[in-house]
């Protein structure tokens, strides 16, 4: 035999003690993060504040109430159409009289200057009229303009320009749309839902497309999922619309059922549906008193007094992250757990029972035994 008693009686004394040599060095166990114990510790010094996940403390966590539906819809106001360099014009010149008249009467349809482009500085040509000035002018400005340079050359003329290429109207969508592109508003002004819509809609989930709009003189952002509950409204000629994807996230760790970075399941989601959306806890490792949110601390608003609030509130206040503790052991955390409200970048975090800890240092141990009382046979 290559082992005797005696060496079989140390192996197994061995194995027996390296739990007990392991219980004091925690760095030496596997895992995705501290232990319960460790995250619960009441004792040293804390750079977060530890709340109870409880029917006393949840009411400023809650997810907040549904808004009653919108009432109103955004129906545009017809604006003053002011050219820029790039619109293209349609220009009819008619002439009262058909005896020696330079444009066709009104009775054949008059004259009718095609695609007349305003160019880089602002001008557009045309016969008898000669350069004209159309940068920042309304249709019936231009109109004006070109029946006084038509005054002694022609006997009450008539004239009608309209814009067949608005570059000036029209709208830039780019971003997570299915067809990016410009839109005119020819037909109307256009409102963020109407151009958005003419790119074919959002590639997105609405809770998860972040609206971007600029002017060129101001900037605004909204949530998709806004514009469709009531926020819509007619947006500025010449304005850029990017769709881009929002930081609604999440990251889950620990005992897990599907672990990583995650995009939040909605606009308000509760823990509940988080949980949901990583498949639960693992029935095989997790720990379910030991489930975790940590959250980082929001900027202060400076004009926001710091009268009455909760010591958690000021917790966040005064710049410490939060971290939430629940113990779903309880039944009523089921309850709690679709009340409470997940934030973005917040980190969800299950940790591993102590048995399953166990398991991990004792399943070699008893591998290389069975490997010993094998091998001692021969």
């Amino acid at each position: 035999m290559i082992f005797s008693f005696d060496g079989r009686m140390s192996l197994r004394t061995f194995a027996l003690s390296i739990p007990l040599l392991l219980t004091g060095c925690g760095s030496l166990l596997s895992g995705a993060g501290p232990s319960r114990t460790a995250i619960s510790a009441e004792e040293g010094p804390q750079n977060y504040e530890l709340v109870d996940i409880s029917a006393e403390t949840i009411g400023q966590y809650m997810r907040p109430t549904d808004r009653p539906l919108a009432t109103h819809v955004a129906m545009p106001d017809l604006p003053e159409v002011r050219l820029k360099p790039g619109d293209v014009l349609r220009v009819l010149i008619a002439d009262s009289v058909t005896e020696g008249a330079i444009f066709a009467p009104l009775a054949l349809g008059g004259t009718t200057f095609e695609s007349v482009r305003v160019d880089n500085k602002g001008n557009i040509s045309l016969p008898y009229v000669g350069a004209v000035n159309v940068d920042g002018a309304t249709l019936s400005e231009i109109e004006k303009t070109i029946r006084k340079r038509l005054k002694g050359i022609t006997s009450d003329v008539q004239v009608r320009v309209s814009v067949t290429g608005d570059l000036s109207g029209s709208v830039l969508v780019a971003g997570a749309v299915k067809t990016p592109g410009r839109f005119s508003a020819l037909e109307g002004p256009l409102t963020l839902l109407d151009a958005i819509n003419r790119a074919g809609g959002p590639l997105l989930e609405p809770h998860l497309i972040r609206v971007l709009v600029r002017t060129g003189t101001r900037s605004f952002a909204y949530n998709y999922e806004d514009l469709l509950t009531g926020a819509n409204h007619v947006v500025a000629p010449g304005a850029e619309i990017i769709l881009e994807r929002a930081r609604k996230r999440f990251v889950a760790m620990g005992s897990v059922g599907d672990p990583g970075l995650h995009d939040l399941p909605s606009n308000n989601p509760s823990l509940l549906e988080v949980l949901g959306k990583i498949k639960g806890l693992d029935e095989s490792k997790a720990d379910p008193s030991g489930v975790f949110v940590f959250r980082m601390p929001e900027q202060p608003d400076p004009t926001d007094g710091l009268d009455d609030k909760p010591a958690a509130e000021l917790a966040v206040v005064a710049n410490r992250p939060i971290v939430f503790r629940l113990n779903m052991k309880d039944p009523a955390a089921i309850f709690l757990a679709r009340q409470f409200l997940v934030r973005p970048e917040d980190a969800v975090y299950v940790t591993s029972a102590m048995v399953y800890e166990w398991q991990k240092i004792i399943t070699p141990i008893v591998q290389v035994m069975l490997l010993g009382r094998t091998i001692s046979k021969y």
